[in-house]
Parts: C-alpha cells; sequence; structure tokens
C-alpha cells in the first residue's frame, strides 16, 4: 500500500492494490481506515480527505525481482 498526503489543507490518500477481486466492501474499509489514520494521527478534516484505490493488474506489479503474476500459483 501506497499513501501519499499532499498540503496541509486537503489529505489526499493514494492506495495501491493489486487487481485480485477485492470486494466494493473491502474498498470501503480501505476508504474508511485511511481517511480515520490521517484524522487520528494527523488531526485532518474527514470532509476534505480524499482517498483513492487504484487497481494495478498483477502483469505490472513486480516483488523481489520478479513479475508479481509470475509468483502466483
Amino acid at each position: 500500500m501506497v499513501i501519499n498526503l499532499i498540503k496541509t489543507i486537503m489529505p489526499y490518500i493514494n492506495i495501491k492494490i493489486t487487481d485480485e477481486q477485492v470486494t466494493k466492501a473491502q474498498k470501503r474499509q480501505l476508504i474508511a481506515g485511511a481517511t480515520q489514520l490521517v484524522v487520528d494521527i494527523l488531526n485532518k478534516n474527514p470532509k476534505t480527505t480524499h482517498v483513492v484505490i487504484d487497481e494495478v493488474p498483477i502483469d505490472n506489479w513486480g516483488v523481489n525481482g520478479e513479475q508479481y503474476s509470475g509468483t502466483k500459483n
């Protein structure tokens, strides 16, 4: 997971995940959890906190020097 925060006025959180059947409910939990994190730690306003989830195809993701799709069974 990658989190980017831009400026102090409007937190922008960008979560990158592989596109492996993440449900809408799981995405809702990620959005709520990430928002709560910046509220609790940085005292940000949840109404101005933006969260974007990018789903990356596993063919476009690498880990340990290998294409991630090649490490899956």
